[in-house]
C-alpha cells in the first residue's frame, strides 16, 4: 500500500479530516480536539492523531482525496462532511483566513 493509501474505516476518515481541518492554522485547540473526540472512538481517535502528526501536508491531503475517491462519498455526505468542518471551524470562536483557503481547497477536492 502506497503512503498516499488507507485502508480507513469511514470513522477514521472523518476523524484524519477533522484534523486537517483543525491544523489549518496551525494550531489545534483544546476545543478543537474535544469536537474530534466526541465525534470519534477513542481507538480511531488516538490512532489517527497518531497518524496525522507523522504526515507531512502532502501526504495529508493525497490520503484525504484517495480516501474519499475510493469511497465515492455522495452530494448528502460530502454536505454532512462541510457541516461537520464548520461546526470546527467555530469551536474556538472564529474561523481565520487560513481555515477558509481549507475549507475552499477541500470543497475543489471533494466535489
Amino acid at each position: 500500500m502506497s503512503q498516499e493509501q488507507t485502508n480507513w474505516s469511514r470513522e477514521e476518515f472523518e476523524a484524519y479530516l477533522l484534523f486537517y481541518c483543525a491544523n489549518a492554522d496551525l494550531i489545534i485547540t483544546d476545543e478543537e480536539k474535544q469536537l474530534i473526540h466526541k465525534k470519534v472512538s477513542d481507538e480511531a481517535f488516538n490512532a489517527i492523531k497518531a497518524e496525522f502528526e507523522a504526515d507531512k501536508d502532502y501526504t495529508r491531503i493525497q490520503k484525504i482525496i484517495n480516501t474519499a475517491e475510493r469511497f465515492e462519498l455522495t452530494k448528502d455526505e460530502i454536505q454532512t462532511i462541510f457541516n461537520e468542518i464548520t461546526q470546527l471551524f467555530e469551536a474556538d470562536g472564529k474561523v481565520d483566513i487560513l481555515e477558509k483557503e481549507v475549507f475552499i481547497g477541500l470543497k475543489r477536492v471533494l466535489k
